[in-house]
């Protein structure tokens, strides 16, 4: 690109002061990428050793380019708060690092892994493979998760809640037994190109693979400092930061196109060359840069790897997000949260119990209607007839000593896994109104749980906690026979929530839950309690029209009930049911969700049972045998 001649070309620069050329390209980094020929702007050395410029780079130099391109000349001097500081021009263009340039054999770094560790294949199920950065810590939550690029983890197809795949679909395509997460949050912009998901159904290492070293501090690197980074592609590759505060321009493709991200810029260690001369390649995308002090690498964060060098250049380098921006778009930590330890320890909280919130899903979604025989049946709490908990509320029933029913409200986003707790008698509730561990002893009845804790522990750890151990009170417990209520044997019964969050169009990952039992009065004489027959559940969410979705279900475990010893194990049945039938069979009014029930207006399943599933769409009851019958 031809140079425009500068009237202060005479004058010799003082040395630029670093902050000040930082927040000009922060001022102005956007505004220099507009030009269709200028690819980045960054800070670094004139021709490679001189003094500190601000250096752009551009897909093609010359004349021709600005004449074609209809580019703007870049000038030789740039005041920066009333200092000249010179430029620098080099051709050089970026590609994001998702594609594969080619087949290679299998290794550990592309099998599935368990424990996760950095430096393994990983990937949302509709792009190929990258790179699993870090294992690193929700702030709020302490949940444990990945850390990779918003073009691995999330793309152009994907949306927050979404499946992660370990290895990534080019590495092992049977995405269904891959499952290693789920998207928590990502973003795109200034501050990098940077995702993260919540690791579920693996353990994790947090060592970094290949170089056993697992970082817990954080670095803004300089020019000159030396890296080391592990990716799926490349494995181990070191490199020297040559340009730093860098605007690049990289095109993602429909319909994220062309984005400006904030980096800094890396070459090849002329000290510790790769075999081939690259440092990166195509799916070492999310790798972690890892400071370099006396030729080891250091548990040092010092970068996100997001880009290389454009097809056909011979220039080797790399880009890489800065850890402190990605930390603030991700809200991550590199080591587990002490409230998260204080969780495990079982320490005990001090977190208000709000109970259920009818208002949770953004449109009112009332807990059930009671008849005045119920009211009056009520334990009340206060002038409540529900006892409020942390994320649910129990209506309790005191002539059967258990919950008519519970009302919970779910953030899938912000699950935390906490260890199980005792059984126990809430005592804020007079004894007498519940049914303790004497029911259960030497027998098959199991204590399950009505809200389910896994739905209930999410939000800050305190809070979390705090809900782990309300959800071990009694009054959400209810005697279920052990192969009814074992979640390795209910199957679809204790997966219902999860299938709603994974597979329905629920907007943001949110429900509103309502279950209880069936009350009859032929129930199962037992010890001085009736034992339900049958357990009903609500789901309810939000939709990405802004409609509301109910979906209601029964499952029956009557013929395990004729011998709570010995008993003769027949299957038991679940059924999907409209609302009016729901409050026929449970003498409850759900009158006010009628129009978002899902048998009564076919027109709101945004997904219908499969065609194999034989399923009657206007039946008001029908049995589910499988996933692909379910209606939501």
């Amino acid at each position: 690109m031809a140079r425009q001649k500068s009237s202060r070309k005479d004058r010799t620069p003082a040395g630029p002061d670093r902050e000040a050329l930082r927040r000009h390209i922060r001022a102005k980094g956007a505004e220099y990428l507009d030009d269709p020929n200028i690819t980045s702007v960054g800070i670094g050395r004139k021709n490679g050793d001189g003094p500190l410029c601000i250096q752009f780079t551009v897909g093609i130099k010359g004349d021709s380019a600005i004449e074609a391109l209809g580019s703007r000349r870049i000038p030789e001097v740039i005041e920066v708060e009333g200092e000249p500081v010179p430029t620098d021009v080099i051709q050089r263009s970026y590609r994001p690092s998702w594609e594969i340039v080619e087949a290679e054999a299998t290794d550990l770094r592309r099998s599935r892994a368990d424990p996760l560790r950095p430096g393994i294949s990983v990937a949302h199920p509709t792009e190929t493979a990258g790179t699993l950065g870090l294992i690193v810590f929700d702030r709020a939550t302490g949940a444990s998760c990945i850390l990779s690029n918003w073009h691995v983890l999330h793309g152009n197809r994907g949306r927050i809640g979404d499946p992660i795949v370990q290895p990534g679909p080019f590495d092992d395509n049977d995405t269904a037994l891959n499952g290693a997460g789920t998207l928590l949050r990502s973003h795109l912009g200034a501050a990098g190109d940077c995702a993260l998901a919540r690791i579920r159904q693996r353990d994790i290492d947090r060592s970094v693979y290949g170089l056993d070293v697992t970082p817990v501090r954080m670095a803004r690197v300089e020019l000159g400092d030396r890296l080391v980074k592990s990716g799926r592609t490349t494995a181990i590759t070191h490199g020297i930061v040559r340009r730093v505060d860098v605007m690049a321009k990289l095109d993602y493709g429909p319909p994220a196109g062309s984005q400006a991200i904030g980096c800094f810029e890396i070459g090849p260690d002329p000290k510790r060359p790769s075999p081939d001369g690259e440092i990166s390649k195509g799916g070492d995308s999310g790798a972690a840069w890892l400071v370099v002090a006396d030729d080891a690498p250091t548990d040092i964060f010092a970068g996100l790897h997001f880009a290389g060098e454009g097809l056909g250049q011979s220039d080797e380098h790399a880009l890489a997000c800065y850890p402190a921006s990605v930390q603030k778009k991700l809200d991550f930590v590199l080591e587990p949260p002490g409230a998260a330890l204080a969780a495990e320890a079982g320490m005990d909280t001090v977190v208000p119990r709000a109970g259920y919130d009818p208002a949770f899903l953004g449109l009112p979604v009332p807990e059930p209607g009671l008849s005045i025989g119920q009211k009056r049946d009520a334990v009340n709490f206060g002038r409540a007839q529900t006892i409020p908990y942390t994320h649910f509320s129990v209506c309790l029933s005191a002539r059967r000593r258990m919950a008519r029913y519970v009302a919970w409200n779910v953030d899938g986003a912000r699950m935390v896994v906490l260890p199980r707790r005792p059984f126990a008698l809430d005592p804020r509730i007079d004894a007498k109104h519940q049914l303790g561990d004497e029911l259960y002893a030497g027998n098959r009845l199991d204590r399950g749980h009505l809200a389910r804790r896994a739905d209930l522990c999410w939000g800050p750890v305190a809070e979390a906690r705090q809900a782990n151990q309300d959800s071990f009170y009694f009054p959400n417990i209810a005697p279920q026979h052990e192969r009814f209520n074992q979640s390795r044997r209910s199957g679809l019964w204790g997966e219902l929530e999860n299938l709603v969050l994974e597979q329905a169009d629920a907007q943001d990952i949110r429900l509103a839950v309502q279950a209880g039992p069936v009350f009859g009065e032929d129930d199962t004489p037992y010890r001085g309690a009736l034992i339900p027959r049958a357990f009903w559940k609500l789901i309810v969410y939000r939709g990405s029209d802004d409609r509301l979705r109910a979906a209601a279900f029964v499952l029956s475990q009557s013929d395990l009930l004729h011998d709570l010893e010995e008993l003769d194990l027949d299957p038991f049945r679940i059924h999907q049911l409209g609302l009016p039938e729901l409050a026929r069979r449970t003498a409850l009014d759900f009158e006010p969700l009628y129009p978002a029930d899902l048998l009564a207006h076919p027109g709101l399943v945004t997904r219908p049972a499969a065609p194999e599933s034989l399923i009657d769409p206007a039946a008001p009851v029908t049995e589910i045998r499988t996933v692909a019958d379910l209606r939501f």
